[in-house]
C-alpha cells in the first residue's frame, strides 16, 4: 500500500501527551517568575529549579532529541522533532529544559557535522552537557540577507588566525563561552564568495573580543547586556586564535557557506515548528475568550466576525502545520537517501515566511478579542506579539524566502507564446486530430 499517513505511532504519541502535561504543569508556572530570574542569582536559582525537570526529560528519552544517539540525543528525525517542537514552542523556557535551545543546539549540531574530533571533544560535548554556552556570530551591520557582503576577515599568521571585523545580532554572545564566527579567509577579489568564507571558534575571553553591547529589540526593549538571550554588537580587534580553531581544521577553509546551510536549514524549520506552538497558545486564548466574554446580548462566540477569526486562524494554522510537517518529511527522506537538506529549500522557504505570517496573525486576533486586557502584561500575548515580529526577519527575511520559492517554482515552467491554454490554438490542434470525425458528424446531422 502507498504510505500517506497522518497518524502518529502510539508509543510516540504517548511521549507527546506526557510533554503536553509537563509543559503546562511544570514550565508555564516558571514564566511568571521571569523578573526574579534576570539577575545572576536568579539565573542560578532557575538552574536549581530546572535541573530535576531536565532529569525527568532525560528519563523519558526526550533529551537533545535533534542529535543522533551517538551524541547523546534521540535521533528522532525532523517529523518527530516537528511534533515535539509544536509543544515546546508554547513556552520560551521549554527548549533549554529539553536540551535543544538555540543557539547552542544548532552550534552543537554544526560541530558534529563539520568539526574535527578534537573540536567535538573540546566544545561540542560541553555544549551538549550544558556546561558551556555558545554564540553564532555571522550578521554584520552592513551584511544581513546577503552574506556575500560580510567583511570580517581572518588572516593567517603562522599558527594563528588574526580576526578583525564588526558583527552584530550575535545572539547570546554576552553570556557565551565560545563564539563561532563567520570570517572571510580568502581575500582574493576574484575568488567566489561561496568558497571565500570559513568558520572559526573564538573563546569569548580572547583578547580583542570587544562585546560593545546587547542591542535592545522590539521583542526585549528592556534587555540588559549580560542577560541570556541578548543580541550582541561585537568588535573583533586583532583577535588571535590557534590555526586549529577553524571549524573542520584545514579542510574547513572555504567551507563557511556550506556549513552555514547545514546549520541554518534545520534551524529555519525548527523555528517554524516552535511557531506552531506559540500560535496554538494564542489560538487557545482566542477561543477561550470567545466562549467567556459576553457583550451586546450574547457571548463573542456567537458573533459572525469572531467566528470568521476563529475559522481563519484554524485554517491558517492547519496549513502552516501541514506545510511544516511536509518539509520535515522531505528532509527525513533526503537524509535517509544520503541527500542534502538543500534539496528541500523550496519547502523550507515556504514554511519560513508562511509560518511567520500565521504566527503574527493569530496572536494579533487573540489580542484584539481581549481588547484592553490583551494589550496589557496581564496576559502573555503582548510579549508574544512583539517577539513574533522578529520572525519575519531573522534567519532570512520574508522577501528572501519568497524569492527562493518563486525561483524554484518557476523552474517547473517554460515560456510559451501563445499560451499553452490558448483556446483557438487548442481548437485548431483538436480539429487536426479529430477533423474526420467532426466532418462525419456534420454529414449525418
Amino acid at each position: 500500500t502507498m504510505a500517506w499517513d497522518f497518524e502518529t505511532e502510539p508509543a510516540f504519541e504517548a511521549k507527546l501527551a506526557w510533554m503536553r502535561d509537563f509543559i503546562k504543569e511544570e514550565i508555564f508556572p516558571l514564566e511568571t517568575l521571569a523578573p526574579e530570574f534576570r539577575s545572576a542569582e536568579g539565573r542560578a536559582a532557575f538552574a536549581t529549579i530546572t535541573e530535576p525537570l531536565k532529569q525527568q526529560v532525560k528519563d523519558q528519552g526526550l533529551w537533545a532529541a535533534h542529535l543522533p544517539p551517538e551524541l547523546g540525543g534521540g535521533g528522532f528525525g525532523q517529523v518527530k522533532l516537528g511534533l515535539m517542537h509544536e509543544i515546546l514552542g508554547q513556552s520560551p523556557l521549554a527548549p533549554r529544559i529539553f536540551g535543544n535551545n538555540a543557539p547552542d543546539s544548532g552550534n552543537a549540531e554544526l560541530l558534529s557535522l563539520g568539526g574535527t574530533e578534537e573540536q567535538k571533544t573540546k566544545w561540542m560535548q560541553p555544549l551538549l552537557d550544558q556546561e558551556i554556552r555558545s554564540c553564532f556570530s555571522m550578521t554584520e551591520p552592513g551584511a544581513g540577507a546577503d552574506p556575500t557582503l560580510l567583511t570580517t576577515q581572518a588572516m593567517r599568521d603562522g599558527d594563528e588566525w588574526v580576526i578583525n571585523g564588526h558583527k552584530w545580532f550575535s545572539s547570546n554572545a554576552s553570556v557565551a563561552d565560545i563564539l563561532i564566527v563567520m570570517v572571510k579567509t580568502n581575500l582574493d577579489p576574484d575568488a567566489s564568495p561561496y568558497q571565500a568564507f570559513s568558520m572559526i571558534v573564538v573563546p569569548t575571553d580572547t583578547p580583542g573580543v570587544n562585546i560593545v553591547r546587547d542591542v535592545p529589540t522590539m521583542g526585549e526593549p528592556d534587555h540588559k547586556t549580560g542577560e541570556p538571550g541578548g543580541h550582541a554588537e561585537i568588535l573583533y580587534e586583532d583577535v588571535r586564535v590557534p590555526f586549529g580553531n577553524i571549524v573542520g581544521g584545514e579542510a574547513g577553509i572555504g567551507q563557511g557557506f556550506a556549513l552555514a546551510q547545514k546549520r541554518l536549514g534545520p534551524g529555519r524549520i525548527h523555528h517554524a515548528m516552535r511557531w506552531l506552538g506559540q500560535s496554538q497558545r494564542a489560538f487557545d486564548l482566542l477561543c477561550e475568550r470567545a466562549l467567556t466574554r459576553y457583550t451586546k446580548g450574547s457571548i463573542l462566540a456567537d458573533k459572525q466576525m469572531i467566528q470568521d477569526w476563529i475559522a481563519q486562524s484554524y485554517a491558517d494554522r492547519e496549513a502552516a502545520r501541514l506545510l511544516t510537517l511536509q518539509a520535515a518529511w522531505k528532509m527525513d527522506k533526503l537524509h535517509a537517501a544520503g541527500g542534502t537538506y538543500s534539496d528541500a529549500r523550496l519547502e523550507i522557504a515556504v514554511i519560513k515566511f508562511w509560518g511567520a505570517k500565521v504566527l503574527h496573525d493569530v496572536i494579533d486576533r487573540a489580542i484584539q478579542i481581549h481588547g484592553s486586557l490583551g494589550y496589557t502584561t496581564d496576559l502573555p500575548l503582548e510579549a508574544m506579539y512583539r517577539a513574533a515580529r522578529g520572525a519575519r526577519i531573522y534567519d532570512g527575511p520574508d522577501e528572501v524566502h519568497k524569492v527562493t520559492v518563486a525561483r524554484q517554482v518557476l523552474k517547473r515552467y517554460r515560456p510559451s507564446d501563445p499560451s499553452i491554454d490558448h483556446i483557438p490554438t487548442r481548437r485548431a490542434d483538436a480539429l487536426a486530430r479529430y477533423g474526420d470525425v467532426i466532418d462525419e458528424l456534420a454529414i449525418n446531422s
